[in-house]
């Protein structure tokens, strides 16, 4: 989430985490991590049942019951929850940039172009770094040319775009999300199609592999690399072209886990 901070406060939002450490455990954390957003503790969980997320399946006469089951919530300004994420694994967690880009649309600044015969593609991933199990999502920017058309998936007879990730043991895709397009009238052939004409997003976010999994994929410099193929056909008001294959890849540095344990003394506080 932190990370993530500078994108939520430029969509002019804010944030607050709620633990059911104590205050004392909250505040070595934020130091030690340099967090810049309120941690709030609800130590005797109170907040975290009124919710009903609590984890029943922490035994209780372990300190880790109180816990919750890790999501988010969107909340307004009047107070009314508008979006919630949670998972059933708990070691599978959305993260604060995927959130805001796919809820609002706030991409990544830093992107890398690609140029098509008949289009044009940025691409741009959410969280640059990210840890085993987090959701992140990836970004495809497509501005077709100038009086270009392509089809929008689920059309018969003609081939639509499509972004395809290459199967790999270090993430898992969920379905590719593509923006609702706008209908085209074809008088040749008295046709009505649904088509992209004006710059869209497809949006496809992944599930990165639990920590052994994923350690096994990343380069020296634990660098996971993520590649696909874009796959369409670009017409005009006269004429569909070759059908075309743009390579595409995004890279995310995956970071350890915070293993680093609070002091003692601060364990009973």
């Amino acid at each position: 989430m932190e990370q993530a901070l500078p994108k939520i406060k430029s969509a002019g939002l804010g944030i607050a985490a709620i633990s059911y450490d104590s205050v004392a455990i909250l505040k070595e954390f934020s130091a030690r991590a340099g967090i810049h957003f309120p941690l709030l503790s609800d130590s005797d969980s109170a907040v975290i049942r009124r919710f009903g997320i609590l984890n029943e399946t922490i035994d209780k006469a372990t300190p880790f019951y109180g816990i919750p089951h890790p999501g988010t919530y969107l909340v307004d300004a009047k107070g009314t929850i508008t979006a919630k994420f949670f998972e059933e694994d708990f070691r599978v967690r959305d993260t604060g940039a995927s959130v805001i880009l796919r809820q609002f649309g706030i991409a990544p600044a830093e992107h890398r172009l690609e140029q098509g015969k008949h289009l044009t593609l940025q691409t741009s991933i959410s969280d640059a770094e990210a840890r085993p199990g987090q959701r992140l999502t990836l970004a495809l920017d497509i501005t077709p040319g100038k009086r270009i058309h392509v089809y929008a998936p689920g059309i018969r007879g003609y081939i639509p775009i499509s972004l395809t990730l290459n199967a790999s043991k270090g993430f898992k895709p969920d379905p590719t999300v593509y923006p609702a397009p706008r209908t085209l009238k074809l008088p040749a052939i008295n046709e009505t199609v649904p088509v992209y004409e004006a710059p869209f997003r497809v949006l496809q976010t992944i599930t990165l592999a639990d920590l052994n999994t994923v350690e096994g994929m990343l380069n020296a410099d634990r660098n996971l690399s993520v590649e696909g193929r874009l796959q369409y056909q670009a017409c005009d008001d006269k004429e569909c072209f070759v059908p075309e294959t743009i390579p595409v890849t995004w890279t995310v540095h995956v970071l350890p886990f915070d293993r680093q344990r609070v002091a003692r003394d601060l364990q009973k506080k």
